[in-house]
């Protein structure tokens, strides 16, 4: 995630997530959200000559931005993360030191127009992290049934007010396309019966549509297990989210790893033999700084967690 200056890209928690994966001179590593690069930059500025490092990401803009770092360590793929498995086959890469996931948006992602994933301009409402395939926003809108557009916005966007906005979505196309984000955002905003103070009506149903779009929440679930699994002995996961339903996913996988397996009542086993968890927990749960926050207010909702390979 980054933010600040429009356009400017602050990569959020920097040196803190880059400190906790406990770079190795030698080691293999995984930036799964390349972003701008921020992340990537700062781990090979600790990686040594034999140092390798992979970095992911689905959004075509992303790729082209990243053509600027030329280092014989780093390969840099166009990709999910949840296809990370995938990716590392390929590459005959089996065991890794660390993998980090940021799974904030890019500040050209919501400042440029064409995007269609802010309320801020009026412009196409795209919402696709990856623009070379998939279905839009506008696409979905369309077609989806009046029920799935409540549930979505509802369970992703975490709206009370998600049946409303279901029933006005529906109304306006019948005689309407649903093409661009001040469209949306003004049937949203009517639908809204109460105003959060300090937040625009429409804000959690753009979240809602643009999780939905990509899969972010699916694609997560299937990314946690596969990164862990790949860590060798002390490798490190590092994830950093940035709203309720992420961290809700990345906290029970931890918590749920860095936990023995239950094994069934009164069976004998000795506790040299008892089955040990895959992960460790590192330290609690890192927010960004207030300094952090004055310079890139996008950071205020960022949490980080951290787990190690036992």
């Amino acid at each position: 995630m980054s933010g600040g200056v429009p356009g400017v890209h602050l990569s959020v928690l920097l040196q803190e997530a880059v400190l906790a994966l406990a770079v190795k001179p030698g080691g293999v590593y995984v930036d799964a959200t390349f972003g701008r690069g921020g992340h990537s930059r700062e781990i090979l500025a600790r990686l040594g000559p034999q140092g390798r490092l992979l970095a992911l990401d689905r959004d075509p803009a992303a790729i082209e931005a990243g053509q600027t770092i030329v280092d014989g360590r780093f390969v840099l793929i166009h990709a999910s993360f949840a296809h990370i498995g995938t990716v590392l086959d390929g590459l005959g890469i089996h065991e890794l030191d660390g993998v980090l996931l940021d799974l904030g948006m890019s500040s050209p992602q919501l400042d440029e127009a064409e995007r269609g994933f802010s309320f801020r301009y009026d412009a196409p409402l795209d919402m696709r992290m990856d623009t070379s395939r998939g279905e839009t926003a506008a696409e979905w809108l369309e077609q989806a049934e009046q029920a799935e557009i409540e549930r979505v916005v509802r369970d992703y966007g975490e709206e009370r007010f998600a049946h409303a906005i279901a029933e006005a979505v529906v109304a306006f196309r019948r005689e309407h396309r649903i093409s661009t984000t001040r469209q949306f955002a003004t049937l949203v905003e009517k639908a809204v019966r109460t105003r959060e103070p300090g937040k625009h009506p429409a804000t959690r149903s753009f979240q809602a549509l643009r999780i939905h779009i990509n899969q972010e929440l699916e694609e997560l679930s299937l990314a946690l297990p596969v990164c862990a699994a790949r860590l060798v002995p002390g490798g490190r996961l590092v994830v950093i989210s940035f709203h309720s339903l992420e961290d809700r996913i990345v906290k029970r996988f931890l918590r749920g790893e860095s936990q023995p397996p239950r094994l069934p009542a009164r069976l004998p086993v000795r506790d040299a033999e008892r089955p040990q968890p895959m992960l460790r927990l590192v330290g609690r749960a890192h927010r960004a700084s207030t300094a952090e926050i004055a310079a890139n207010p996008r950071a205020r909702s960022a949490v980080m967690r951290v787990a190690e390979r036992a």
